[in-house]
């Protein structure tokens, strides 16, 4: 069959890119380095970059290419589409020649001895310079879904090698340098998966925001993939933590890293046409409203990925995250591997150099929708809501509009930010944006007519959730080199808000987090009072039906907020990992539980609620022990089925010893305790004088104390931590009384040989007291983020002394 005109998959492999471009290049090495694995790769050939360039200079279409685009401009649009289409009309009308369609012909009659006749193939452009790290062209190039047939698939052929001549491609090429007679451009023919009749999506071996190395990220909707890169659905979402993909909690058991599951709104998609090869339809309600992939799935692409990544890092000598494609057949169930490329962006990144953006001030919000980098852009919004008005745009405006595709890119890459109102992380807009490294946020629903065309507007996608907020809001940039930020001897920790931001706080140098608030994940996570979800069938209709609207996907509400919880805590857990996380229980006071969905109907009025019921007293609590039982849960699926052994707990506002052992027997009774989880370490706020005055009987049951100087100072000086402004100037955690508690607790604590550290607020308030901290010995302290690179060389300097 190997001609010069046409390969097997099997007879190239990754260092024939010069001749069949990348995606098949790197298709024929798949299939030839993992034959003999569970790894499925569907086969078929491909249309040689000699056959390309056989085909312009026998035909006479590289003269008339070159005479096209003499003189050409790519900021006239109208210029450009006007070439551009002359050239595409040109290469499909011209037949092969001859001798070049009979190999064609051949090569598909041996497809279809193989497949069977009439087989449906996808038929794919390579470009000789698409997918390389340097000059990725992802995108750039068209594919054809289920052709069949002689005729059409050489129409295609000719229409994929057409697509080396679309506007975004012209463009694209001249802004990396490229001549464009000398990128050439190959044709894969590949059996077509009937994921139209299953499900299908993309992976990362790698978080695509951050570069975070750990995870593996899937995507995945219902029917053909491409309804997931056009940005007409919003995919299911998968995090899978690749330590432990392979690490084994028995004998014949693995544990089951998944540490994320987000439902997609996937309301449609694309499957088989009768009178044309594909088309869109609107999706069941049951498809809607259920996962694409099993756990098992998961697993098993997740698993397939880091097997790629590897094969491909050890071929490169370093690391290869992997941008990968895969379907799942909806005739026997099988899932395969349809594409794999080198990520583009955070493969050539240098993880020493970290940049935050931090917005100054507060502003109205406008919309917010799935954040694409983690950059801040202000500039004029511009609404735009048909490519064929792209002229209209001016450099630095922010686009709005619905979503993009290939046919925006010229105005892309003069965008100040792009904001969309559908698509997913792994849309057009967000594969773009993320390489031309500019902010995004998309699948914003409502952007389009919520935002005023010529606002001025600022684009915040300095969290996983991206915000659009009026006006111009100020923000700055703070630069680290963590290579010049010195070790110390005390342990420097972080305080961890949000999961969403703990991949990025992650390359911060650090000794783990020294304090995760849980209440912040059910806040943003779950939003729902637990009791309203154990109790969902006796909620009033109102309350009950917005509940449901929630919990989609989950027709077992408890499990709803285990798994929402443990799914927080994980990413939290692999973002560190194999430093600690001190995980602390829920510590709402009732006014704050009042605001979940349904707390009003669960929760007291108090007149004083940061002295009421709250932290410890809640858990042992007939009204809420139930509830704290889901917490427990959620830490034990952490633990025992996600492998996170670095997760330790504490519990909050312990007024009493006999408190604590009420919890404790709480949590032995139901599973999480120290005889169980060897590695388990269960420690206390210190936050109450109290826990310092008897801090010998609460070492007795706790194995450490971490100090809430917030709390502490409020409870010692009797001053309201919430702001009263006619006292709140008497004193703070600097007053000689909180000094005196928190030096008695350390003593403690050390003569115990018991973990104490610090989480409240006072280290990166005041940066006095981390000089008292130091002079005292204490084991760690916790900090926000902001202020963990400027302590962290404070202490340094300090323990020099």
């Amino acid at each position: 069959m190997s001609t010069s005109f046409i390969k097997l998959f099997e007879e190239i492999n990754i260092d024939d890119i010069s001749e069949v471009g990348g995606k098949n290049a790197s298709l024929g090495e798949m299939i030839r380095s993992f034959k003999g694995t569970d790894i499925s790769i569907p086969g078929g050939f491909v249309v040689t970059a000699t056959a390309y360039k056989y085909f312009l200079s026998k035909t006479g279409l590289d003269n008339f290419i070159k005479q096209e685009l003499k003189g050409l401009n790519i900021s006239n649009l109208a210029d450009l589409a006007n070439k551009g289409q002359s050239i595409r009309e040109k290469i499909k009308s011209t037949e092969f020649p001859e001798d070049l369609k009979a190999v064609i012909r051949e090569a598909l009659k041996d497809a279809e001895r193989k497949y069977g006749k009439n087989a449906d193939f996808a038929v794919r452009s390579s470009a000789t310079s698409e997918d390389l790290p340097e000059a990725s062209f992802a995108g750039e190039h068209e594919t054809y879904l289920n052709v069949r047939g002689q005729d059409d698939i050489l129409l295609a052929i000719r229409k994929a090698m057409a697509s080396l001549f679309t506007n975004r491609a012209i463009s694209y090429r001249v802004d990396k340098g490229f001549d464009h007679l000398k990128v050439y451009l190959s044709v894969g023919v590949q059996k077509m998966i009937r994921s139209d009749l299953g499900c299908s999506g993309i992976m990362f071996t790698l978080d695509t925001e951050t570069g975070f190395k750990d995870v593996v990220l899937i995507n995945a909707s219902w029917g053909l993939g491409e309804m997931i890169v056009q940005g007409e659905v919003i995919p299911d979402e998968f995090l899978v933590f690749k330590r432990n993909l392979n690490k084994r909690k028995s004998l014949f058991k693995h544990f089951k890293p998944i540490i994320e599951k987000k439902l997609g709104r996937k309301f449609k998609k694309m499957i088989y046409g009768e009178d044309k090869p594909t088309k869109v339809i609107t999706t069941t309600d049951k498809e809607k409203n259920s996962f694409t992939l099993s756990d098992e799935e998961i697993l098993k692409l997740a698993r397939w990925g880091v097997q790629v990544e590897d094969h491909y890092s050890r071929k490169k000598g370093g690391w290869t995250p992997m941008d990968l494609e895969w379907a799942k057949d909806g005739l026997d169930g099988k899932l395969h591997i349809i594409q794999a490329r080198p990520e583009t962006v955070h493969a050539v990144r240098d993880f020493s150099k970290i940049k935050d953006y931090v917005r100054v001030g507060d502003g109205m919000k406008l919309v917010s929708g799935a954040s694409v980098g983690s950059k801040i852009a202000v500039g004029k919004a511009k609404i735009i809501l048909d490519a064929k008005d792209i002229e209209s745009f001016e450099k630095g405006e922010i686009l709005i509009t619905k979503m993009t595709d290939p046919d925006w890119e010229p105005i892309m890459k003069i965008a100040a930010a792009i904001v969309t109102d559908e698509g997913g992380r792994t849309s057009h807009a967000a594969i773009v944006s993320r390489e031309l490294g500019i902010p995004a946020i998309v699948g914003c629903i409502k952007a389009t007519t919520r935002i005023p065309d010529g606002q001025e507007i600022t684009v915040d996608c300095s969290g996983d959730e991206g915000v659009v907020y009026k006006g111009k809001l100020d923000f700055k940039i703070i630069e680290h080199d963590v290579k010049k930020i010195p070790e110390t001897k005390t342990r420097i920790m972080m305080n961890i808000a949000t999961p969403e931001t703990a991949f990025e706080k992650s390359f911060l140098p650090n000794k783990g987090v020294g304090l995760a608030r849980e209440e912040f994940i059910i806040a943003s996570n779950i939003g729902i009072h637990p009791l309203a979800l154990l109790n969902y069938d006796k909620l009033p209709e109102s309350v009950k039906d917005l509940v449901g609207k929630i919990t989609l996907g989950y027709p077992d509400k408890k499990k709803f907020y285990i798994d929402k919880l443990a799914f927080g805590i994980a990413r939290i857990g692999a973002a560190f990992y194999p430093n600690p996380i001190i995980v602390r229980f829920s510590d709402f006071k009732t006014n704050e539980y009042r605001k979940l969905l349904g707390g009003d109907l669960f929760e007291p009025s108090e007149e004083n609620p940061m002295i009421g019921w709250r932290g410890a007293s809640r858990y042992y609590s007939g009204d809420f022990a139930p509830a704290f039982l889901l917490e427990i849960e959620a830490i034990k699926k952490v633990i025992n089925e996600m492998g996170l052994d670095n997760i330790l707990v504490m519990v909050p506002f312990c007024r009493t010893p006999d408190e604590g052992k009420k919890v404790l027997r709480l949590m032995e009774d139901h599973g999480l305790s120290k005889s169980k989880f060897k590695h388990l370490k269960i420690y206390v706020m210190c936050e109450i004088p109290s826990n310092v005055i008897l801090a010998d009987k609460f070492l007795d049951i706790f194995d450490g104390m971490s100090i809430g100087s917030n709390d502490l100072t409020q409870l010692t000086l009797g001053i309201d931590r919430d702001g009263n402004e006619k006292i709140k100037g008497i004193a703070n955690e600097n007053d000689p009384a909180v000094k005196v508690l928190i030096s008695q607790v350390i003593k403690k604590c050390k003569a115990r040989d018991k973990y104490i550290g610090i989480c409240g607020q006072a280290p990166s308030d005041y940066p006095g007291f981390v000089e008292f901290l130091i002079k005292e010995g204490i084991d760690s302290i916790s900090l926000n983020p902001d202020s963990l690179v400027q302590t962290t060389l404070q202490v340094h300097k300090l323990e020099q002394r």
